[in-house]
């Protein structure tokens, strides 16, 4: 059925700062933080801790990711890598293909039973707590323990069902039912829940809110190494798990300087090594090669975007990974200004909804499916290993012009999230089109085997980018998900505005008060 009506959504003005996020309690909770007088990381954990508590089936504290953060004063950025890691003791021989079929760079082929995908096979040791805390005491101005409390008082009064959060739980209700503990937390006797003529609170999460208000006053190093990491790594075992309380101890976060590059007149700052940063690069130089300009038309403009989209994918699926080179190595996003123009852009991520569909019995923590990220064929340079970090999507970004950060923006979406990053990127310095602009703009996907067409896009781009890929023409619908969720803050004439993803129900920009 297609759809007849459109969607607009504001763009939201405030010189005080901004936080846009996918979920309007997470956004209200980060911009209290700035109204209260706390700065842009301050404000990015909060925000992405209540995230894991109001929207649990994209990120959360068992999952991991990436930020970068951009001084508003000096310019200077830094990133932090907190995503996921293998066990140490994993065995590769226990992921084997369910078929000869060898699969290709783009479409990898299945494992046994689908254990690098959902059960505790799939899990690898989360990033998330490390990584939030590390980036607060690097650059935050409140207590780890402060940080934790709305989190906490989510948790304590449950996750809200309306009709999109009984939508979002009703998709994956029978992977969800396979899990007692995760059955238990969020289905009613086996089934989704349903969403009444008013919004309504769903059970408490008890166990979670008893692990968070743990953490907040042991420390974050509790969740890896004191009596919430024995609790963890007991639970893991017994499921089936390769991982260890070893790993969990073992487990370090990654400070670095970003990875750097240029498109039109904007610096951007991106995560360096394991990540979808230098992907965006790649295809960014081949738009800034091509004849792209302010005066091509729309058709050839999204042919360009398509190939230099696919071409940068075959690279990136055929070259990187651990095993590729020296380098270091359904998600959620956070993108943050606060008065000063120091901005934050967080993603962090479980990485399929619900992750593993696992919920661990005596901390009621979804884990991530980060075993899912690794090319399942052996021998490619981010084939399946033991104590590796994966080839991540996430692509958090910070723009800036004559040193100082102007752009903090991100988006959620697996593999659709850089090619969403470069087209309104684009869209603004190529086409001269403000964010609000830009966030309503059609866009395309080239991250699947058929390039996806929004069907709102000019009546000629379909039959021009078909004459060289194979297209599908689809709606910007909740589900399925054909496009990446973006979320960002820009700095504007007289402050900063914000703009979220105009089709998501949920996604919010709030202002900090005054």
């Amino acid at each position: 059925m297609m759809q007849t009506f459109s969607i607009r959504r504001p763009a939201v003005h405030s010189p005080h700062g901004l936080v846009a996020a996918q979920n309007r309690h997470a956004a209200e909770a980060g911009a209290a933080v700035l109204s209260r007088g706390g700065n842009a990381m301050d404000a990015a954990v909060v925000a992405a801790l209540v995230l894991s508590t109001v929207e649990p089936w994209l990120s959360g504290i068992g999952g991991g990711g990436f930020l970068v953060h951009a001084d508003g004063r000096t310019g200077a950025t830094e990133t932090l890598d907190f995503n996921v890691r293998s066990a140490a003791g994993l065995d590769p021989a226990d992921y084997p293909l369910a078929d000869a079929q060898a699969g290709n760079w783009f479409s990898w082929p299945s494992v046994v039973g689908d254990r690098n995908v959902s059960g505790y096979g799939a899990i690898c040791v989360p990033g998330a707590i490390a990584g939030l805390a590390a980036a607060l005491e690097r650059h935050g101005s409140i207590s780890w323990e402060e940080a934790l409390q709305p989190a906490i008082e989510h948790a304590e009064r449950g996750l809200e069902i309306d009709w999109f959060a009984a939508l979002c739980i009703a998709i994956e209700a029978p992977g969800l039912a396979r899990d007692p503990v995760l059955s238990a937390i969020l289905l009613d006797d086996g089934h989704g829940p349903k969403a009444g003529a008013d919004t309504r609170r769903f059970k408490p999460m008890t166990l979670k809110a008893g692990l968070l208000r743990r953490l907040a006053k042991a420390g974050a190093r509790d969740f890896y190494e004191g009596e919430s990491a024995a609790l963890i790594a007991a639970d893991l075992e017994a499921g089936g798990s390769p991982l260890r309380a070893g790993d969990l101890a073992a487990y370090e976060v990654v400070w670095a300087p970003a990875l750097t590059g240029r498109y039109r007149d904007f610096d951007i700052a991106a995560i360096p090594g394991l990540s979808g940063g230098p992907t965006f690069f790649d295809a960014a130089q081949r738009l800034v090669d091509g004849p792209l300009s302010r005066e091509t038309p729309p058709a050839q403009t999204a042919l360009l975007y398509a190939t230099a989209i696919r071409e940068a994918y075959e690279k990136r699926l055929t070259t990187l990974g651990h095993a590729a080179t020296p380098q270091a190595g359904c998600t959620s996003h956070v993108s943050v200004v606060d008065r000063t123009g120091t901005m934050v852009s967080l993603t962090n991520t479980l990485l399929s909804r619900f992750g593993a569909k696992v919920a661990l019995p005596r901390t009621g923590i979804i884990m991530n499916n980060g075993m899912m990220w690794f090319d399942p064929r052996p021998g490619q340079p981010n084939a399946i290993a033991a104590g590796k970090k994966p080839l991540a999507n996430m692509c958090p970004l910070v723009l800036s012009k004559a040193g100082r950060p102007v752009l903090s923006i991100g988006a959620a979406g697996g593999r659709t999230i850089f090619p969403t990053l470069l087209q309104l990127i684009s869209g603004m310095a190529d086409f001269g089109l403000s964010l609000e602009e830009v966030f309503h703009r059609p866009r395309l996907d080239a991250s699947t085997p058929r390039i996806k067409i929004d069907a709102r896009a000019e009546a000629n781009v379909a039959a021009t980018v078909a004459g060289a890929f194979p297209i599908e023409i689809v709606e910007d619908t909740l589900y399925p998900v054909n496009f990446s969720i973006p979320s960002a803050v820009m700095a504007a004439e007289g402050g900063f505005v914000g703009m979220a993803h105009p089709t998501s129900p949920w996604a919010a920009v709030v202002a900090a008060a005054a």
